[in-house]
C-alpha cells in the first residue's frame, strides 16, 4: 500500500510514495551487506570528513528541509529548523569524538598485551517515528556510521518525503552506495527485515508496544535491539521552587512539537503547599499559547499529526473529566481544518486516570498534587513508564538525592528533560532499554572484543656441564 504524505494543518495531500517491492528490498539488503565490507575498514579521518559534510549540507539547506518536516508532520516551523540544526551538531559531535569513544583499551592482565577493540557489527535496521523525523534518525545514523556499520531506515509511513530527504542528504554528500538506504515498507514487514542474516542489529522508537513486537522477534533471531518506547515524564515542583521559572519551562516542556514527544513533561505533580499557585500560573500561560498555521513564525503550538492522534487524546481527556479531572483551560479539538487539539490542563488529576496512567501524546498537562516531596517521588515512579524526569526546587543538594530514588533514565534539576548529544539517552521499564547518544551510545551497535596474546616464553637458560 502506497505511503501518503498529508499536510496535517490544512488535510491536504503532499505526496504519495511507492511501496519498496521485494526485489527492491533483497537490492537494498545486499547493496547494505555489501557497502559494509568497505565501509568498515574505512579510517575515522575518511569517515570524519563525510560526516561533516552532511552538517553542513543539514545546515545549508535548514530552509528547506525545515519545511518539508513542518509541511507533512505540523511541526512549527521554528522548532523544525532547530530540529536540522541539532541533527548537524550531532553529526560533528560524532565525527570529533567517534575515535576517541572507539580507541583500543589497554587492560592489565597475565597476557604480555591485552586490549578491548570495538568493531562494527554490520548492518543497523532502525525503525523510526515521525515526531521529530530528522532528529531520531541522524542520533541513531551519526554514531551507527561513525562506528562502521550500514543503515537501513524504515521510517513512519506519514513522514515518507522526510525520509527521502534524509537519504538524500547521505547521498548528496559523499557517502558510499549502502551506506545509508531508505526502505518504504509497512509495519508488518519489519518482522521479515529482522529476520534476515544481513541485518545484525535493531533501533526502535516508538510505542511500547511496538517495542515489545520489535524485541520478540529481535530476541527469535538473536539480534541486538536498542528500544526507546516514551514515556510519561514526571515534573515535580516542590515548595521551594521558583514558581514563575517552573511554570514558564513547564509550559514549554509540556506544549514543544504540540506534546509530541516523548521525553515532554506529562504529569505535573506540585506539593500542595504551591499547587493553586502554581496550576494558576500555568493554566494562565497555557491559555495564551499562539495555535495555528505551523509554518507562521509566530505559531507556538501547531497541529497534531494524524487524525487517529487527535481522536486518541480526545478519549483521554474526555475519559479522565468523566472520572473527575477538570479542564482549566481547553480540553477540545478545533473545529477546523487541520488536525488542532487545544492545549489543555486538568487539574484534579488522580492514579486512576488516563491522564496520570497513559502516554498522553498531545498539549494535555495533567497536574496531580503531592503531600511533600517524598509522596511526589511514589506518584512520579507509579508509572508504567520511566524516560525522563525533572524537579524544580531552590535545595539542589535535596534534588540530588531525590533523583537517586526517581526510576527513569534521565533526571533533570530545575530544567526540562532534554537530548544532547553529550549525554547518554534511554529508559527503564516500559520505556526501553540500551542507550543512544554519548559514548554509550556509539558503542550499543559494536563488537565489544578482547585481543589477548600470551607472555612470551621464559628464556632457557643452558645448563652447564
Amino acid at each position: 500500500m502506497p505511503q501518503q504524505s498529508i499536510n496535517p494543518a490544512t488535510e491536504e495531500p503532499l505526496a504519495v510514495i511507492q511501496d519498496t517491492t521485494p526485489q527492491e528490498i533483497e537490492s537494498a539488503l545486499a547493496r547494505s551487506a555489501a557497502a559494509f565490507q568497505g565501509w568498515r575498514k574505512t579510517s575515522f579521518r575518511e569517515r570524519t570528513a563525510l560526516l561533516e559534510q552532511a552538517a553542513s549540507y543539514l545546515r545549508t539547506h535548514k530552509a528547506t528541509l525545515a519545511a518539508t518536516i513542518t509541511q507533512e508532520m505540523g511541526k512549527p516551523i521554528v522548532e523544525a529548523e532547530a530540529e536540522v540544526e541539532k541533527c548537524a551538531w550531532n553529526c560533528e559531535f560524532y565525527a570529533g569524538n567517534a575515535r576517541r569513544f572507539l580507541a583500543n583499551r589497554r587492560v592489565k592482565s597475565a597476557a604480555s598485551l591485552s586490549y578491548v577493540a570495538f568493531d562494527p557489527l554490520g548492518t543497523v535496521l532502525a525503525v523510526m517515528p515521525w515526531n521529530f523525523p530528522f532528529w531520531q534518525v541522524f542520533r541513531f545514523a551519526a554514531p551507527a556510521i561513525m562506528a562502521g556499520n550500514t543503515c537501513l531506515l524504515k521510517h513512519a509511513s506519514n513522514v515518507p518525503q522526510c525520509s527521502l530527504a534524509i537519504q538524500q542528504v547521505f547521498h548528496e554528500t559523499g557517502f558510499p552506495a549502502g551506506v545509508f538506504q531508505s526502505l518504504f515498507v509497512p509495519g508488518a514487514a519489519v518482522e521479515g527485515l529482522i529476520q534476515d542474516s544481513r541485518v545484525q542489529a535493531v533501533t526502535l522508537t516508538g510505542s511500547d508496544v511496538t517495542g515489545s513486537k520489535v524485541a520478540e522477534a529481535s530476541g527469535r533471531n538473536l539480534k541486538k535491539t536498542v528500544l526507546e518506547l516514551g514515556g510519561a515524564d514526571p515534573f515535580i515542583v516542590l515548595p521551594d521552587a521558583d514558581l514563575k521559572l517552573a511554570a514558564e519551562m513547564g509550559v514549554r516542556a509540556r506544549n514543544q512539537n504540540a506534546g509530541q514527544s516523548c521525553i515532554a513533561a506529562k504529569r505535573f505533580i506540585v506539593v500542595d503547599d504551591v499547587a493553586d499557585a502554581f496550576e494558576e500560573r500555568f493554566a494562565r500561560a497555557v491559555a495564551q499559547l499562539r495555535v495555528g498555521d505551523p509554518m507562521q513564525r509566530d505559531t507556538q503550538v501547531g497541529p497534531l499529526a494524524r487524525p487517529d492522534l487527535r481522536d486518541d487524546l480526545e478519549s483521554q481527556v474526555q475519559r479522565s473529566v468523566q472520572q473527575g479531572a477538570y479542564p482549566a483551560t481547553g480540553g477540545r479539538r478545533l473545529e477546523h481544518k487541520g488536525y488542532f487539539y487545544q492545549p489543555t490542563v486538568l487539574t484534579r488529576v488522580t492514579r486512576q486516570m488516563p491522564a496520570f496512567r497513559e502516554e498522553t501524546f498531545g498539549p494535555v498537562a495533567a497536574m496531580i498534587r503531592a503531600r511533600d516531596a517524598a509522596h511526589a517521588v511514589q506518584l512520579a515512579n507509579d508509572s508504567a513508564f520511566g524516560l525522563g524526569a525533572s524537579i524544580w526546587t531552590a535545595d539542589v543538594k535535596k534534588a540530588q538525592v531525590l533523583a537517586r530514588d526517581i526510576e527513569a533514565g534521565g533526571v533533570f534539576i530545575n530544567g526540562m528533560v532534554a537530548s544532547d548529544p553529550r549525554l547518554p539517552f534511554g529508559g527503564v521499564k516500559r520505556s526501553g532499554y540500551g542507550r543512544e547518544l554519548s559514548d554509550f551510545g556509539i558503542r550499543e551497535f559494536v563488537n565489544i572484543k578482547t585481543v589477548w596474546i600470551a607472555p612470551a616464553a621464559p628464556v632457557q637458560t643452558p645448563r652447564s656441564e
